[in-house]
C-alpha cells in the first residue's frame, strides 16, 4: 500500500473534520512505528519497520489507525492535544476505529485468526478472569457476614479488617459491593471493581453488559462519562474517598510513631 491508499482507507473507516497528511518516512525506527504531529496535522509512518506482504500491510494499517485516532482526538479538542496523549479518551477513540475497520473488512481481526490464541483466550477468560472474579465476589459475601458478626459483638469491622485480616479496608468494602450488586464475574475482578464504583444501577448494568459484549474498559468508561456529562460522580467520590482513607491511614501511623518517640523522651 502506498501513502494515498492508506489515507483513503482511514477516511473510509471514519471521515475527519480536519484534513491531514499521511507521510511515509522511508526509514526504520527502533522506538516507534509511527507518530502524529498535531501542529501540522501530519501522520508519519516509518514504513520500513514493516515486512512486505499481507501481514505487514495489516500491521502498518494498525499503526496508521492508531495515529489517525490521535488526529480525530485532536479534532474533537479543537485541533490540539494535551502533553499526555494516551488517555482513556484516546483509547476509546482508537478502539472504536478498530471495530469499524474490522466491520468494514478494512483491517483484519488478528485475534480470531490463530486457533491456539483463541483457545488460550478462552482459558484465560474462564479459568482465570471469571474464576478469580467469582472468588472475590464470594469473599465479599463472607466479608458481609463478618461485618454483621462484628456489629453483633460490638466490634468495629474496620479494626477487624485492619488488624486481623491485615488487608486494605477499601478492598474489603469493594468486595462487599461486588457481592451486594451481584456483579457478573465473567468481566474479571478488575472490571468488577470499576463496576462496583458505579452507584446508579442502570448505569452499572449498562456498563456491565458492554464489558460482557467485549467493549474495552476505556470505551465503557468514556461512554459513561459522556452520558453523565463528565466523570461519574459516584466514581469520582469513591476515588476521593480512597485517597482520603490512604492519607488518614498514613497520618495515623505517623501520629502513633511521634507519640512513641515523645514518650521515650519523657521517660
Amino acid at each position: 500500500m502506498n501513502q494515498d491508499q492508506v489515507k483513503e482507507k482511514l477516511l473510509a473507516i471514519e471521515d475527519a473534520p480536519l484534513d491531514f497528511s499521511l507521510i511515509y518516512s522511508g526509514k526504520t525506527s527502533a522506538k516507534v512505528n509511527g507518530l502524529y504531529k498535531p501542529d501540522t496535522r501530519e501522520i508519519i509512518i516509518h514504513n520500513r519497520n514493516f515486512q512486505k506482504g499481507a501481514n505487514g500491510d495489516n500491521l502498518l494499517l494498525y499503526t496508521a489507525i492508531h495515529e489517525y485516532a490521535h488526529h480525530l482526538h485532536a479534532c474533537s479538542r479543537g485541533g490540539t492535544l494535551s502533553t499526555r496523549a494516551h488517555t482513556s479518551e484516546f483509547w476509546a477513540v482508537f478502539h472504536a476505529l478498530l471495530e469499524k475497520a474490522e466491520a468494514k473488512k478494512i483491517y483484519k481481526d488478528v485475534f480470531s485468526e490463530s486457533p491456539e490464541l483463541k483457545s488460550l483466550t478462552d482459558t484465560i477468560r474462564k479459568k482465570y478472569l471469571e474464576e478469580n472474579g467469582s472468588l472475590v465476589k464470594e469473599m465479599g459475601g463472607v466479608f458481609l457476614k463478618a461485618h454483621e458478626l462484628c456489629t453483633a459483638l460490638g466490634i468495629r469491622f474496620e479494626d477487624y479488617v485492619d488488624r486481623v485480616l491485615c488487608i486494605p479496608r477499601t478492598a474489603a468494602n469493594m468486595a462487599i459491593r461486588m457481592y451486594e450488586f451481584d456483579i457478573n464475574p465473567a468481566v474479571g475482578a478488575d472490571n468488577m471493581r470499576f463496576l462496583a464504583g458505579i452507584r446508579d444501577e442502570d448505569d452499572r448494568k449498562a456498563a456491565e453488559t458492554a464489558l460482557v459484549k467485549g467493549k474495552s474498559p476505556d470505551t465503557v468508561k468514556m461512554a459513561l462519562k459522556a452520558k453523565n456529562g463528565g466523570e461519574d460522580p459516584a466514581l469520582k467520590l469513591e476515588k476521593e474517598k480512597s485517597r482520603l482513607e490512604r492519607t488518614i491511614e498514613s497520618l495515623s501511623k505517623r501520629l502513633e510513631e511521634v507519640k512513641q518517640e515523645l514518650k521515650r523522651f519523657a521517660d
